[in-house]
């Protein structure tokens, strides 16, 4: 176990038991889903990256699309 990890625990121990299962229960929900989202991306060919790129070219082409900036303002 990481430090890190270790520190987090220590932490987690300081709080009343409701708290630390609403916590216990939000990270196992955030490792399911990044086992789930690895399996997906393992398992894609590239034959479908290629097919999705594709799509998102034709989005691009066909002014589809939304910058960036618009839906994520920069901010100096």
């Amino acid at each position: 176990m990481t430090e890190l990890l270790q520190r987090v625990i220590a932490e987690l121990e300081k709080l009343p038991d409701q708290e630390q299962d609403a916590i216990a229960t939000r990270l196992l929900a955030e490792l399911e889903d990044e086992k789930e989202w690895k399996i997906r991306f393992e398992s894609t060919t590239d034959e479908q990256w290629d097919s999705l790129a594709a799509m998102v070219r034709r989005d691009i082409v066909a002014g589809d699309i939304t910058p960036l900036d618009e839906i994520f303002p920069f901010k100096q």
